[in-house]
């Protein structure tokens, strides 16, 4: 066995302790000033509620689908009689205070008409044209003076009303109170409930902000025969929805 002189072993041990990696303490990780601590808010002491608040307003606006549905021998008699009868109810609506940017033209058609006889063909009888705009009510003491004019123009169909806020955002704040307060008044009984107490509030996040208007009112020619068709306009509901998330403690 070949021996190795001191010198080379001393040589030896030195150029090990070169490779060997060297351990060094590191300082603690400290986070920067005013920053909490990452488990400062443990999921287990937070819960999330959604606030729902509503605020009741009387409309200030209503939207009325109408117009003129004819039948004839040929398309083009059907087409022709529309039309004449279409300007009538947009010189009447006019006549009303309807200013033009407050008219938009909806559905128009023309569709062939059948008889279905028992046991037999369907048998072509004519043609029906119908045309359609919807018309927006600014003033909601003059609608029922608005539909009739409609029909005295020459209108035949009234395909429903709507009432709205015109401005609705104007309300929104209010309507946002009462949905956190939905919130902080749930917060406090859950918490009660279990033998804790709402601490703070972690994140709020509403949803859009959005109208409810009432259902549609549906009108059949026959309502229209009063001197003045008289409206009910009721309230329409504005709502508002917010998710907050609260911290609790004992």
């Amino acid at each position: 066995m070949t021996r190795l002189a001191p010198a080379l072993l001393a040589i030896s041990a030195l150029a090990g302790c070169a490779t060997a990696p060297i351990a060094m303490a590191q300082p603690p990780m400290h986070m920067p000033s005013g920053m909490p601590a990452m488990s400062s808010i443990q999921p287990e002491t937070t819960i999330t509620l959604m606030g729902r608040g509503s605020i009741e307003q009387p409309p200030d606006v209503a939207m009325i689908n109408v117009g003129v549905q004819v039948e004839a021998k040929t398309a083009a008699e059907a087409m022709a009689q529309q039309a004449t009868n279409m300007n009538g109810v947009f010189a009447a609506v006019k006549a009303a205070g309807i200013a033009d940017r407050d008219m938009l033209t909806g559905d128009m058609s023309l569709n062939p008409a059948y008889e279905y006889p028992n046991n037999a063909r369907p048998h072509l009888t004519g043609y029906q044209a119908s045309n359609s705009i919807t018309i927006k009510v600014r003033k909601l003491d003059t609608l029922g003076k608005t539909l009739d004019a409609v029909v005295k123009g020459g209108g035949n169909t009234i395909n429903g009303i709507s009432f709205s806020v015109d401005q609705p955002d104007k309300f929104q704040n209010e309507a946002r109170v009462e949905a956190i307060k939905d919130a902080a008044a749930k917060a406090e009984l859950y918490a009660k409930a279990v033998g804790y107490k709402v601490k703070r509030i972690v994140t709020i996040s509403e949803q859009e902000f959005y109208p409810q208007p009432p259902m549609p009112v549906m009108m059949r020619m026959q309502d229209m025969a009063a001197a003045s068709t008289p409206i009910a306009a009721g309230e329409v509901s504005l709502a508002q929805t917010v998710n907050v998330v609260f911290e609790l403690t004992k």
